[in-house]
């Protein structure tokens, strides 16, 4: 058995590797190295039965050269700080690739969500803002959405925040929903814009996407629309996806001969993605272990859950029909399996730029919140599907012309953008 990955000790190795590709000052570097504040502290939460239990929060800022702050929440058991470390620094390159002017930040507690109920998930995300909201704000660090939370949680953080500072401050937070000050497409947007780098991609590769077929690590917000685009916008099949059952709290893989329909999957799932496995069978689904989803024939793989999915030993198990690799989440390749697709000469569309449409979109929402004034769904899609495409030709360029892989050439466009801005403003 391998030994886990630390993801703060891979965003750093992959930087650096990046940083002598430029042949980066090595006072820049380390400065990027490392975040430039880190927050944690403790949330006494009052139980449904009076109890009091302690939990601990993070909030990580990476960078903030190029704007303030973005970057999700994650509830997660497992959460720690360098994996809250580690997604922050992606946010801050993830940002810079989609060319939006917003730095990298993240945030987290150590909590299964589905452990508590509504009202102790709501004094939760409610002592989140309590202990943090002086050091966030729409021009300090706007937090968001991700694993383990949802937009009524960030409604709830919103009205938390406004109270504290004694006015509606609706762009305080982002992934809200829609009526209160959420914005249309957002819901859609990490899947959908998943899926606009996968159709670039497909074009560059020469790939017809209506004989494509997917396999999908993950069943959450990010899978379920790369699921429905991969069907709806490619007209290609999907032949699995995975998820985590909380009730035996182990991943399972459920996949179909004619592949998955993802609206029926959606009616059968929880709010945190987790697929009722007894529904799917009845209906003529197969269930499967957790890593069967990397064995499939596919063309496209897409590891939508967390980091660290892809490695050594669950790389030994991949189809020799995969061209395509599509990273929904945040780290999931390491880097001995980056070896084996570049040995293997596998197409990789790295995580910050893959999954940039969430906070595309996200910096979107904070727009229409600074005028007051909201885009139909049509025109927020449109808009994310030019700044996706444009972000994927600036990578694929930077690639060619380097003649480097395509995760090293996203971290190319995107470092350089982000040094300079910390020159132009006297950094260093």
């Amino acid at each position: 058995m391998t030994e886990p990955i630390n993801a703060f000790t891979m965003a750093q190795s992959q930087f650096d590797n990046v940083a002598k590709m430029l042949s980066l000052d090595p006072q820049i570097s380390e400065m990027l190295r490392w975040p430039t504040r880190e927050f944690k502290f403790m949330i006494p939460v009052t139980m449904d039965d009076g109890s009091i239990r302690v939990f601990f929060g993070y909030r990580i800022q990476h960078n903030d050269a190029r704007g303030p702050c973005k970057g999700g929440i994650r509830f997660h058991p497992s959460e720690t700080l360098d994996t809250v470390r580690a997604l922050a620094m992606w946010m801050t390159w993830k940002t810079a690739v989609a060319d939006i002017p917003l730095g990298g930040g993240k945030g987290g507690v150590a909590v299964d969500p589905a452990s508590l109920s509504v009202t102790e998930q709501e004094r939760l995300v409610r002592g989140w803002i309590d202990q943090i909201w002086r050091n966030i704000g729409p021009r300090q660090d706007v937090p968001a959405p991700d694993v383990g939370t949802n937009p009524r949680m960030m409604g709830w953080m919103m009205d938390e925040y406004s109270k504290l500072v004694g006015e509606y401050t609706p762009g305080m937070i982002t992934g809200k929903p829609v009526g209160g000050g959420g914005s249309l497409g957002r819901k859609e947007a990490t899947g959908y814009g998943l899926i606009y780098t996968v159709r670039e991609a497909m074009k560059h590769l020469g790939i017809d996407s209506t004989k494509s077929v997917a396999a999908i690590q993950g069943f959450g917000n990010v899978s379920q629309y790369s699921a429905i685009g991969f069907k709806e916008i490619l007209g290609g099949k999907v032949a699995c996806v995975s998820c985590w059952d909380h009730a035996d709290r182990a991943p399972f893989t459920i996949s179909h001969p004619d592949g998955v329909d993802p609206y029926f999957l959606q009616t059968i799932t929880d709010i945190y993605g987790s697929i009722d496995k007894e529904k799917g069978h009845n209906a003529g689904y197969t269930i499967e272990d957790g890593d069967a989803w990397i064995t499939k024939e596919a063309d496209v793989l897409i590891p939508g859950a967390l980091e660290g999915q892809i490695n050594a030993e669950t790389i030994k198990n991949i189809s020799d029909r995969v061209k395509l690799v599509a990273e929904g989440a945040n780290g999931p390749t390491t880097p001995e399996a980056d070896e084996v697709f570049k040995q293997n000469d596998i197409f990789m569309i790295p995580d910050f730029l893959c999954n940039a449409g969430g906070v595309t979109v996200s910096y979107f929402e904070g727009v229409q919140n600074d005028m007051n004034y909201y885009w139909t769904r049509d025109e927020v899609l449109s808009r994310l599907d030019t700044t996706i495409t444009k972000a994927f030709n600036s990578v694929v360029e930077m690639a060619e012309s380097e003649k480097v892989y395509m995760r090293d050439a996203a971290y190319m466009v995107a470092i350089a953008k982000v040094v300079k801005a910390m020159e132009l403003r006297g950094w260093m």
